[in-house]
């Protein structure tokens, strides 16, 4: 599938990504393919492509299409296994990575991520990636210098963390209101920012919300009972679980040497 991929006009790279590109699948995850293009990708001919593999009709949504940082991509079955293109445009990968590079990063609204879509997923993608299929070697050489961390993304994801603890205080004055929902926002923006501190601490990848807690209560130096203390903050959205998640965003900043 991936050499039918690459022989399509626009598409210059496939690599396999998610949990079974990391070996952390289950029996039933879904196998998510990067289709890395420059231009415009040929959508009449992925969507006939993607036909003719699933066996049925497709629908393949061309850039843009499922968000301005997703971007397109088809959710297709394949003999009965789930398969999901996921449309990247290498020229936008390549120039967050050179922002990256810079300490720089941005924080977009998308669809499917509650936290907001942190741009350093781009290269994150290609760093935790396998590629299939590159004719032109572009995306492996692009794979061999992101396995180098910068140091200066590194400061700034460290950085970020005063933000948790900015929404903290934000929480702080709903608590006693009982306004709940301003209050959950609140405390998860903080947990999902403490995440993204914590795996650059340690010079680590984060692509997105889904299992970042997790990933991040098993690295060195985080706060014991981590994502035990989340769950209670988050259960609780009151002035406790207020001041349980401003005790952990202390120790997660102490941590990291913020």
């Amino acid at each position: 599938m991936a050499a039918r991929l690459t022989a399509l006009p626009g598409i210059r790279a496939v690599a396999l990504g998610g949990s079974r590109a990391r070996g952390t699948h289950r029996p039933d995850s879904d196998w998510d393919l990067g289709l890395y293009y420059r231009g415009a990708p040929d959508v009449a001919a992925l969507t006939a492509l993607a036909s003719e593999v699933q066996g049925s009709p497709a629908g393949v949504a061309g850039p843009g299409g499922w968000g301005p940082w997703v971007d397109g991509g088809a959710w297709l079955r394949v003999d009965g296994v789930p398969v999901d293109w996921i449309l990247r445009d290498l020229d936008r990968v390549e120039a967050v990575w050179a922002d990256c590079r810079e300490g720089r990063f941005e924080v977009g609204v998308q669809p499917g991520h509650p936290l907001g879509f942190w741009s350093p997923a781009y290269p994150g993608e290609v760093a935790l990636g396998r590629v299939i299929s590159d004719p032109q070697r572009e995306l492996t050489v692009l794979q061999g210098e992101v396995r180098n961390y910068p140091e200066p993304l590194r400061t700034a994801l460290v950085d970020a963390a005063w933000e948790a603890e900015f929404s903290v205080a934000a929480a702080r004055k709903s608590a006693p209101g009982g306004d709940r929902l301003h209050v959950s926002l609140c405390l998860s923006r903080a947990f999902g920012i403490l995440a993204q501190s914590l795996h650059a601490h340690h010079r680590t990848w984060c692509l997105n919300e889904k299992g970042a807690a997790a990933a991040a209560a098993a690295l060195p130096d985080t706060p014991e009972r981590y994502t035990e203390r989340i769950g209670e903050a988050l259960r609780g959205l009151d002035e406790e679980a207020v001041e349980l998640a401003a005790e952990l965003v202390r120790e997660v900043r102490s941590a990291c040497g913020g």
